[in-house]
């Protein structure tokens, strides 16, 4: 669980009066949703109903149309009568809390959309189908974390950003280690978690991926037998080991690339190459562009971003 990093988190606080809906429409990233305080439903896909009730975490699949509505309104309230509101104007992160409806708030929710890591190489929630659903009670502090890292989002100063992300993976690592002792059916997800042998030998190929690793020398590295690892390996990632090391080392050079330190022979070494040309080649069938115009690309949206970056503080 140490080499997962939330590489982006996007969180705000959403005050529902009595009755209100917001529709949030498909996106690219999972999204999560925390209850801190009242009642209502969440519906993913117009299909799967989930009942909200303090502390109730949920994760919903990216791509995913989600509708919440809160306590005291009937099932099936129309979604352009009073009280709705579109995903155009529902843009997680805002320093102000979303008031839905009129009235006293009857629901308070925290919502937002996050893209999270484990090692430099798989997208933990990149497969998921269907919603994960977590009780948890106020001893897991996770409504205190969650105003925390709105807090550092909102605030835009120096470091909100990391803090922020280290906040909220907090909280997915409280989420996580329910792995080990819940009965939901979420968590064969993260398989991978509860088998030691298999989640050392991933660490070991995401902390050193130029390393000249070989199935048969990860084998020996965690004592399990060629056909064991290589079966449980592919259950818990879904691919063979050596397609996750090549990933791993893309990503890897993709970093070296955008930090823009490093002449791309050194990023080839760097990632496990020593011929230039075979690296440039895995590196284009795997990001669909050679890695000079990969760094150029990342040079560019750096500038725009400080750009805008400026901008916003001047103003």
């Amino acid at each position: 669980m140490g080499t997962m990093e939330v590489e982006s988190a996007r969180l705000s606080e959403c005050l529902f009066a009595a009755g209100a809906c917001v529709h949030v429409e498909r996106g690219d990233l999972p999204t999560i949703h925390y209850c801190l305080t009242g009642s209502g439903l969440i519906i993913v896909d117009g299909e799967t109903v989930i009942e909200l009730v303090p502390h109730m975490l949920v994760v919903t699949p990216a791509n995913t149309s989600i509708e919440i509505v809160a306590g005291g309104s009937p099932f099936g309230r129309s979604r352009s009568g009073p009280g709705s509101i579109k995903k155009s104007i529902f843009v997680p992160g805002s320093v102000h809390p979303y008031e839905i409806g009129e009235g006293e708030a009857s629901l308070a929710l925290v919502c937002g959309c996050f893209h999270a890591v484990y090692g430099p190489g798989l997208d933990l929630f990149a497969s998921l189908a269907s919603p994960i659903v977590e009780a948890f009670d106020a001893y897991d502090q996770l409504d205190q974390v969650m105003s925390y890292a709105m807090v550092e989002l909102a605030t835009h100063e120096i470091g909100g950003g990391p803090m922020a992300s280290a906040l909220f993976k907090l909280v997915l690592l409280t989420l996580l280690r329910r792995c080990l002792t819940s009965s939901n059916h979420w968590v064969e997800r993260f398989s991978l978690l509860t088998d030691p042998p298999i989640a050392h030998a991933f660490a070991e190929m995401a902390s050193r991926p130029a390393a000249d690793f070989s199935v048969q020398s990860l084998c020996r590295s965690v004592g399990l037998s060629r056909s064991a690892f290589m079966a449980r390996f592919t259950a818990a990632f879904g691919e063979s080991a050596m397609s996750v090391l090549r990933r791993l080392r893309m990503r890897h050079a993709a970093n070296l690339l955008a930090a823009n330190a490093l002449s791309i022979e050194q990023v080839a070494l760097q990632a496990g190459y020593q011929s230039r040309s075979s690296f440039t080649r895995t590196f284009r069938q795997h990001y669909g562009t050679v890695p000079s115009d990969y760094r150029s690309e990342a040079k560019r949206v750096l500038v725009a971003y400080e750009t805008e970056d400026s901008g916003a503080q001047t103003d």
